[in-house]
């Protein structure tokens, strides 16, 4: 755990850095207009996450075929060329293409749930689940500020920061990070027909409560698209918010995050279980994103982040719930299957929400609600929250 904790938290260190930064270097291409570059992040996000619907199950079998830490080696040096790459791109085709580069190198987050699987009890992944999420919060409290203070200077700066974070961790997982699929416990071949993306969802079908998990993976990541998508924008348009500003909300949020995922899930998920977990933490990210849609100020939007973290209860909760179901040497393409569900629905929710933001700040319609996308998401979890009580519901 100690190992897969730091992989994840150097990588999403490297995310951290740009998040800031990427819709602004969108932007000064798209000429300064926020309508546009809104549409070309919406673009971006959508391209991004076809290219890992395709690609997620591919690393997932071949992480069951071939081990766990070749593919986690290879997802982070290529992480780490890619963002040189988007560091010298100087126009939007390049930045796109190197935007194609991460969704087919981005393996690393599945491929750590597997990882977890491999070597933790299952009355115990909630916790870890929880442990892995928290990685995710760390990174966030110092990646996204830095970012913003780096790109207040030079908006490519974080790009190279990110580009060295992620060949350190290369590094470190080549001369530190140990397997943890031991070769008697690997799939006896590299199977095609669970590396493809219908196929590997097809897999879920043979454990039906898994596949009312999946819905659930499919509606809270297609929710959650609201924040890579307008985020930054939104907090430009509606509260003034610059780099330094996002970078600082971001750190909170990852503290927030962290909080809950490290000290609060193993002990909530011990005393109310599973299944209550996961349908409290769908009534946390519903109230959540209704603050988010309706705060007249950014102290409302403020207060709005510690409920929204215990949202964080839901994912560990799925998939503790999930791998107990499934067998040791399908937990990678268990996993790509759920990376790949999530990324369908980044295929359609970039756009979708880039649409609706654009369409609630244009003057021509006579409305002004940029809080739109974050309602949007709103009625996702809610729908959520149902699927989630019909699919764990006993017997």
């Amino acid at each position: 755990m100690i190992f897969i904790f730091v992989t994840v938290l150097i990588d999403i260190l490297a995310f951290g850095l740009i998040i800031p930064v990427l819709p602004h270097l969108v932007e000064e291409f798209a000429g300064g207009d926020t309508g546009t570059a809104v549409m070309w992040v919406g673009l971006f996000g959508m391209v991004f996450s076809a290219v890992q619907f395709v690609f997620s199950p591919i690393q997932g079998a071949l992480s069951d075929r071939f081990g766990r830490r070749p593919v986690i080696l290879i997802s982070c040096f290529g992480l780490g060329v890619d963002f040189i790459f988007m560091a010298l791109a100087n126009t939007l085709p390049w930045l796109f293409v190197g935007r194609v580069i991460s969704g087919i190198t981005a393996a690393s987050f599945s491929i750590a749930n597997a990882y977890i699987a491999d070597v933790v009890a299952p009355a115990d992944r909630a916790r870890s689940y929880g442990m892995l999420g928290a990685a995710f919060g760390l990174g966030f409290i110092i990646g996204p500020v830095a970012g913003g203070l780096l790109g207040d200077i030079d908006l490519r700066a974080p790009f190279w920061a990110a580009s060295a974070l992620a060949l350190a961790n290369f590094l470190y997982g080549y001369f530190v990070l140990p397997e943890s699929l031991p070769p008697e416990r690997r799939s006896p071949k590299f199977d095609w027909a669970h590396a493809n993306p219908v196929g590997s969802v097809l897999m879920i079908r043979r454990y039906p409560q898994v596949f009312g998990l999946a819905a659930v993976i499919l509606l809270d990541n297609l929710a959650h698209y609201v924040f890579p998508t307008v985020f930054v924008l939104f907090a430009a348009y509606r509260y003034d918010w610059g780099t330094k500003e996002v970078g600082y909300v971001l750190a909170l949020v990852g503290i927030c995050t962290a909080l809950v995922q490290a000290g609060l899930t193993g002990r909530i998920v011990k005393a109310i279980g599973e299944r209550r977990a996961l349908l409290v933490g769908q009534a946390c990210g519903l109230a959540g994103f209704l603050v988010y849609a309706f705060a007249p100020t950014g102290a409302w939007f403020l207060a709005g982040i510690p409920v929204m973290a215990f949202w964080g209860l839901a994912n560990p909760a799925v998939q503790a719930l999930a791998t107990a179901r499934v067998g040791p040497d399908e937990q990678g393409r268990l996993q790509g299957a759920f990376m790949s569900l999530g990324s369908l629905s980044g295929v359609f929710a970039p756009m979708i929400f880039a649409t609706v933001f654009a369409s609630a700040i244009n003057p021509a319609l006579g409305v002004d609600f940029p809080g739109a996308p974050f309602l949007l998401s709103a009625l996702i979890v809610a729908v959520a929250g149902w699927v989630s009580h019909r699919s764990t519901r006993p017997g």
